[in-house]
């Protein structure tokens, strides 16, 4: 099929569109660049020996993004383009909801435009809020403490409510826990342009020496170490979930959580680390932040049972695959 990935150039497009290219598809990526580089593009070709086409745009402009859809006769879209800064987003609310949201109307429109029957929208755990751990796909939505958050709300009901009248339109919603990892030849992974929002590139920058210490926001949560527990997935599991979501599309909404299903707790993944690097990762802790949870983790027999998906990487090789990718220690597996 013909794919059109929005955000291919970021950490988890690019990793999907490498796993979309081995298994045959062609792939047409869309990024403004605005967290992520042409590098990687070069580096995909690279890993999968294929070309791939790639266009420069901000997919808000809608006159850019009908030129695609003109030039190329497209099959399916995965929507992964936004922005994704949980603390940003408080600061810059309407660069958010601007971005996030007319992004994903501007796709929509020209998926029913253009007859493309195929979407699967990059969606997030945070649409959960504070409900109690495992989460499942029939809890319902609580209101995000944050405008990233909110964005994926919106961006869900807008595509359930347009597949409601447009039967053809077959939509899959995929709800991701935490990404982390890269590509085990080491040539990709993450490489955000700003300040990460994530543990495991601060863990990074603690090993390589350019941060003296880890910042640990509570030791006294009730987990069993006391430090926050979450749901620690390899980037390349959640690429194949996508491929996976494209293949086993449903005739209707299909919403999943793409997660282990299983919860690592700070001091875990820190120790493991260590572990299989052998590095050394000094750290204090501090005051929690308001709004982190104690606990989250996913529940995916869904994906499972109608996806036929689940993960293969543990937290091990989450955490071999960075530091493999960080150092510049590339080695194809």
């Amino acid at each position: 099929m013909n794919i059109l990935v929005t955000g291919g150039a970021g950490y988890i497009g690019s990793h999907t569109c490498i796993t979309l290219l081995e298994l045959g598809h062609r792939v047409i990526i869309v990024d403004n660049l605005s967290n992520s580089n042409l590098s990687t593009i070069k580096k995909i070709k690279e890993i999968t020996r294929k070309d791939v086409d790639f266009y420069l745009i901000d997919i808000t402009i809608e006159k850019d993004l009908i030129d695609i859809f003109e030039r190329h006769s497209i099959d399916g879209v995965i929507h992964f383009a936004g922005y994704k800064s949980i603390g940003e987003s408080t600061e810059k609310p309407l660069q958010y909801y601007y971005n996030n949201v007319c992004s994903t109307i501007n796709l929509a429109k020209l998926c029913l435009n253009y007859n493309v029957t195929r979407f699967i929208f990059s969606s997030s755990a945070t649409v959960y809020g504070d409900n109690n751990s495992p989460f499942n796909e029939t809890m319902k939505l609580l209101p995000s403490t944050n405008p990233y958050g909110e964005t994926k709300v919106m961006g869900e009901k807008i595509l359930l409510d347009i597949a409601k009248v447009n039967k053809n339109f077959k939509v899959s919603i995929l709800r991701y826990f935490n990404p982390v990892g890269a590509h085990p030849s080491g040539l990709i992974g993450e490489e955000p342009n700003s300040i990460p929002n994530n543990l495991m590139p601060f863990i990074c920058k603690v090993a390589k020496g350019e941060y003296e210490m880890l910042d640990i926001y509570g030791s006294d949560y009730p987990t069993r170490d006391g430090t926050g527990v979450r749901d620690y997935i390899h980037v390349m599991d959640l690429a194949k979930g996508h491929v996976a979501a494209l293949k086993n599309q449903k005739d209707y909404v299909g919403i999943y959580n793409l997660g282990t299903g299983q919860g690592t707790s700070v001091l875990e993944l820190i120790k493991t680390f260590e572990k299989v690097n052998g590095v050394s990762i000094p750290y204090k802790f501090v005051e929690r932040r308001q709004g982190d949870l104690a606990i989250c983790y996913a529940d995916v027999s869904k994906a499972y049972r109608e996806l036929n998906w689940k993960n293969e990487y543990n937290i091990s090789d989450m955490c071999r695959h960075t530091w493999r990718f960080v150092t510049g220690s590339p080695n194809i597996e």
